[in-house]
């Protein structure tokens, strides 16, 4: 076989008129036939010594005469080589042609019947299950049509087992409705034009002899949700954490202290000519907050109320408005608030607009004031001097923060 091969190897490099091929890497490309165009010079030797001597597993010789001849070469897998003879060596008419006796084919046949990938054959947990035990089982279930429990009969199953079912009221979906409803507007009240000089201070009385009003801030304390008070002291002890009980009180503190000179700063601004605005000195703790504010002050103009005590007479509680003027040709309720995070959302300010409308009402309600107000505007100052976000409420806006107000005083009344 050892000479046979190196027979093929050395002939195989001419064609059927003695021409000079390219070189063979593969045992495919092999010359073609002039006749029928297939693949059929040296098909005998071609079948017997890459099908047997390549593939047969049993030969070391053979493996070693294989690896000489294929080494650094690039060789189609197994099952390839034998589908692409058994191919042509059955479908070709003409390997008969060059001596390939008639009677091997079956030979070839079989071969090909029996060199077949044989997959393992899964074996199934069921196998080993008695099957004639269980074919009644088996039958029963198969015959019935419908299957004997029904929901009705799970159900009583269930309240036999654990007890009746308590089903529970669905969430109410309509939005709570204030009990009264009191208007946020003082139909006794007209809009009067703003009289320069006009500047209302009014400071916070309180009598020792009856009972102390509640004030905004103390009913939003309060009566705040518990989602808000969860965060609230979250937040706080974090702090507590960081700084220890000490260093949080001193930060407390301090935050109050720039928020006093920040007001203070805001007051004396609006008060200044306004050639002098942008002159005014103000301390280096707040200087950072004026700054971010600077872009809001200019388009304030007819400053009515700074600092000044309102008190709603109806609904007995009373409040501190900030400022009360016009904003870009509005009146409004001005509430000035500091951040060390930015709040370009109205819903990040929490219960801020609350106050506003709360204010608004209790100032058109006061008669220290003839004038009433119907718009209100929020201004988140930084400390880091970035422009400062304003939220402006109209009248259509302010509503449904007066509704929610309503019902945070009567459950603070209720409480």
């Amino acid at each position: 076989m050892t000479t046979r091969l190196t027979n093929f190897r050395s002939s195989s490099n001419y064609n059927s008129h003695n021409s000079p091929v390219n070189q063979v890497h593969t045992p495919f490309e092999t010359p073609v036939c002039n006749d029928c165009g297939s693949q059929i010079r040296f098909a005998k030797l071609f079948i017997f010594v890459y099908l047997f001597k390549c593939i047969c597993p049993f030969s070391k010789a053979c493996a070693n005469s294989r690896n000489s001849y294929y080494r650094n070469r690039i060789r189609p897998s197994r099952m390839a080589i034998t589908m692409q003879v058994m191919k042509l060596a059955i479908q070709c008419k003409c390997v008969r042609s060059v001596g390939f006796p008639s009677g091997n084919f079956l030979l070839v046949d079989n071969f090909l019947t029996s060199c077949q990938w044989r997959a393992r054959k899964k074996v199934s947990q069921y196998s080993t299950v008695d099957t004639e035990r269980y074919s009644s089982l088996v039958r029963e279930v198969l015959s019935s049509k419908t299957s004997s429990q029904t929901p009705e009969n799970i159900e009583d199953e269930d309240c036999q087992l654990y007890g009746p079912v308590i089903r529970s009221r669905p969430p109410s979906q309509q939005p709570k409705v204030p009990k009264n409803l009191h208007p946020l507007l003082n139909e006794a009240k007209g809009q009067s034009e703003y009289v320069p000089g006009d500047l209302a201070r009014i400071t916070l009385k309180r009598d020792s002899n009856k009972t102390s009003t509640p004030s905004v801030t103390r009913i939003l304390q309060k009566t705040m949700p518990p989602d808000q008070a969860f965060y609230l002291e979250r937040w706080k002890r974090r702090m507590i954490a960081q700084l220890g009980e000490e260093g949080f009180r001193e930060y407390s503190l301090n935050i109050f202290r720039q928020g006093k000179l920040f007001h203070a700063a805001i007051e004396d601004t609006l008060t200044q000519e306004t050639s002098s605005k942008e002159d005014h000195e103000c301390p280096a703790e707040v200087s950072g907050y004026i700054e971010s504010v600077s872009n809001v002050l200019n388009d304030i103009t007819g400053v009515r109320a700074i600092e000044s005590a309102v008190h709603h007479s109806a609904l007995q509680y009373l409040g501190i408005v900030d400022c009360v003027a016009q904003y870009r040709g509005s009146l409004c309720v001005i509430d000035w608030k500091t951040s060390e995070k930015p709040k370009p959302f109205l819903r990040q300010t929490y219960d801020n607009p609350l106050q506003v409308a709360a204010y608004i009402g209790a100032l058109n309600c006061d008669h220290n004031y003839n004038y009433q107000v119907e718009n209100g505007l929020i201004v988140v100052a930084y400390k880091d001097g970035s422009p400062a976000h304003t939220h402006f409420l109209n009248s259509e806006h302010i509503m449904p923060f007066w509704e929610k107000w309503l019902l945070r005083l009567e459950e603070y009344v209720e409480k």
